[in-house]
């Protein structure tokens, strides 16, 4: 090649691995799932009592307008297939960036406690995969969950590791808990199609429980603030929570162990708002006849990050979690992790007064950690999911990292009068705890910021008895 050719061709070479570059990252960021005659979205959920029910849904476009289900215990056979029960979805059209899908969904009742199924949705031509899940016991037998802070950013190139991670960790989890945040833009279909194709077939597997954080709303052209046009749609949750809330907020009782699903979104509207939640919380909370209660809600009562507070939703609900003895609470927003208890610093952690409070982040979006004094375990620029069981005399709560690593980890230990005692495991971990800044802030802090984060990371360390 002569010199001549070379002047020429290295600028144009240059200006096309440009373009390419700049191509694939904008056309990633702009991917579509469009819909289908297959069924896709996959997901399980709940509308009554787990042990005799279960709740699927699903998306195809709009040309399916009949859409069933086919539901069989299982066996190891394949001859089951012929001999399946069909069921009626109810699909509902929605228009979504201009174009209408169709949601459907079932929910499978008259179904035996304990026993594995398997499943499949479509509309008799086009079917789904077949897949299995397991109906609660009716009695008070143990579970295990798996639960994540925020996914909402870069879901299927990062927290995807998140969600494939945990199942690998507990295949055999009785469901999922999402604490809001699941995406960023709350309408955006690719984002919603991101956080789908991050779970796969899991969905269609493990049970899934969300609440709406903050990105999963939108102002409308009414000006209100209002839930993703996705949520409802997308979902099968239960639909006993308070007016106006449904899907968004609501209970469940799996296994003599009661979960309640708060929308700390929607209490920050008005005052009313927030009044009614607490209000609708206080008479679920009071009527509990399970041994185990498990509060799960987006905004922290405390936050992890310094400067950040949600004192109007802490003073509201606080006293109500000791009120009727709320055991865990389960919560993200601030993109750091942070484990602990309200009680002065000093006194013995070993008979909490009140609630464990957890903040945790699933998804790659990291904030700066604030160190706070009501924490006992932390972690900064860190992908975590966590898995939790519940037995009749003892909680186990670990945090893993997105590698698989042990990162947190303690119980709580229930008495015949249920009073639980904590017993700290975070201590005999190999694992330090990862406190260092994210890079952009390393980069972006201004001096005295620096300072005063290694102020308040000497006096964690110290508080804690770390060198």
């Amino acid at each position: 090649m002569s010199d001549i050719t070379r002047l020429y061709f290295k600028p144009v070479a240059t200006f096309f691995l440009l373009f390419t570059c700049y191509y694939s990252a904008h056309s990633q960021q702009n991917k579509t799932y469009p819909a289908s005659k297959f069924p896709d979205r996959v997901i399980l959920g709940f509308k009554g009592d787990p042990a005799v029910s279960q709740a699927v849904n699903w998306r195809t476009d709009s040309t399916v307008t009949n859409a069933v289900a086919a539901i069989y215990e299982a066996t190891p056979s394949p001859d089951f297939v012929p001999k399946a029960r069909i069921t009626n979805a109810n699909s509902q059209p929605t228009v979504l960036d201009g174009k209408t899908v169709i949601y459907h969904e079932v929910n499978f009742t008259d179904l035996k406690p304990a026993t594995q199924y398997a499943y499949r949705v479509g509309d008799g031509a086009y079917w789904s995969e077949w897949f299995h899940f397991t109906t609660a016991s009716s009695g008070n037998e143990p579970l295990s969950l798996l639960y994540f802070g925020d996914a909402q950013n870069d879901i299927r190139s990062l927290w995807s590791r998140a969600v494939r991670g945990a199942y690998s960790t507990l295949p055999k989890a009785n469901f999922m808990i999402h604490a809001g945040d699941l995406i960023n833009r709350s309408n955006n279909d690719y984002e919603w199609g991101e956080w789908f194709e991050a779970g796969g077939w899991i969905n269609g597997m493990v049970p899934n429980l969300a609440v709406p954080g903050n990105h999963e709303y939108f102002t409308d052209t009414d000006k209100q603030e209002k839930v993703s046009r996705h949520w409802r749609p997308q979902f099968a949750l239960p639909e006993n929570g308070p007016d106006g809330l449904k899907e968004t907020a609501y209970y469940i009782d799996y296994q003599n162990k009661r979960f309640i699903f708060l929308n700390s979104e929607h209490a920050t509207i008005n005052a009313e708002e927030l009044n009614k939640q607490a209000e609708w919380f206080e008479n679920v909370a009071k009527n509990n006849p399970k041994r185990w209660l498990v509060v799960v809600h987006h905004h922290p009562i405390y936050s992890t990050k310094k400067g950040r507070d949600n004192n109007e939703w802490r003073d509201k609900m606080e006293p109500l979690y000791k009120k009727y003895k709320v055991d865990i609470v389960l919560q993200g927003h601030d993109h750091t992790y942070g484990r602990g208890l309200n009680m002065p610093v000093g006194q013995s952690r070993k008979r909490p007064d009140g609630p464990v409070y957890v903040v945790s982040v699933s998804g790659p979006k990291m904030y700066d950690i604030g160190l706070q004094d009501w924490m006992d375990r932390a972690a900064s620029n860190t992908q975590l999911y966590q898995a939790i069981t519940i037995d009749e005399n003892k909680l186990a709560f670990k945090a893993f990292t997105v590698n698989g690593d042990l990162y947190d980890s303690f119980e709580l230990i229930k008495d015949k009068k249920g009073v639980n005692s904590l017993v700290e495991l975070s201590n005999s971990l190999k694992m330090q705890e990862l406190l260092k800044l994210p890079e952009r802030y390393e980069k972006s802090f201004k001096e005295e910021e620096l300072k005063q984060y290694n102020e308040r990371y000497q006096e964690y360390k110290k508080r804690k008895g770390l060198k």
